[in-house]
């Protein structure tokens, strides 16, 4: 019998059901969002001429992958720029979060900046990065890691200054030095609270990266669709959004495996 506090890790049944589950409820709210587009068009709500039916979207999609599609050539640049600023943004934001978290007087000094920097998205900084960088491809990075790295450094913040005290003052009492409490006992009760702020900013990194690439960008996702409303080619137009929401759900999704290995010491157990 488990004792008082502590509940029995999921069993692979009971998993397997509730992945079921949850895969049969995501289906149904598909298959209801692709009824909803049908009905809209059918009953004339929107003309077909604006919203192109999902079969004609998925259609453009496949046909824009497959060797020889205008849309293929898109996809690597696009995937390069939002992996880099992303990665960007973990390094600082999650560097800088531990320093303000974990020394106070770092955190009363720099807490007004903070504040003030965090109130101005990635897109009204985009003229200030064109300016320092140009037109290429360092001012894409730019203004993904801004978008990417606020969600993670506010979060790695609140993480460090949430350990509980009563931990810290544990590992004090039997003589461990700051280090070791630091490596030992802040990092990974850290961790788990981070880890959703990394997957927060992986999204904003996809998110922001379309603008980004509407200006200036030879190739990408962004000047693909921009290029396809210019020339009224609506179905492709749709496809490159749906590819776009695509590989936020893939990149989302890898986060949240990481996420699951990260902290699966913790899985069944809670605090009684």
């Amino acid at each position: 019998m488990p004792s008082q506090g502590v509940t029995p890790v999921r069993s692979p049944r009971r998993r397997f059901r509730w992945s079921s589950g949850l895969f049969v409820s995501s289906a149904v709210g598909w298959a209801g969002f692709v009824l909803l587009w049908y009905v809209l068009i059918w009953a004339g709500v929107v003309k077909e001429h604006y919203l192109p039916p999902p079969h004609e979207v998925v259609k453009a999609l496949v046909e824009g992958l497959l060797p020889g599609g205008d849309m293929r050539r898109h996809v690597l640049p696009s995937l390069r720029r939002s992996l880099v600023g992303f990665g960007l943004g973990i390094v600082i934001g999650v560097t800088l979060g531990i320093a303000i978290g974990w020394f106070k007087p770092f955190e009363r000094i720099i807490d007004s900046v903070l504040q003030f920097f965090r109130q101005l998205s990635a897109l009204a900084l985009f003229p200030v990065f064109l300016l320092f960088f140009g037109l290429g491809e360092p001012s894409k990075y730019a203004i993904v890691t801004w978008a990417a790295l606020w969600p993670i450094l506010l979060t790695t913040i609140a993480a460090v200054k949430g350990v509980e005290k009563l931990q810290i003052d544990a590992a004090k009492s039997m003589g461990a030095s700051s280090w070791f409490i630091f490596t030992k006992v802040v990092l990974p009760a850290s961790i788990p609270r981070i880890l959703p702020g990394i997957r927060l900013g992986g999204a904003y990194a996809i998110t922001v990266l379309v603008a980004a690439e509407m200006v200036g960008a030879p190739a990408g996702l962004g000047i693909f669709t921009l290029t396809m409303q210019q020339t009224f080619r609506i179905p492709q137009m749709y496809a490159g959004i749906l590819l776009l929401g695509l590989l936020g759900l893939a990149v989302n999704y890898l986060l949240v495996l990481a996420e699951r290995r990260l902290t699966g010491w913790q899985e069944g157990i809670t605090n009684g």
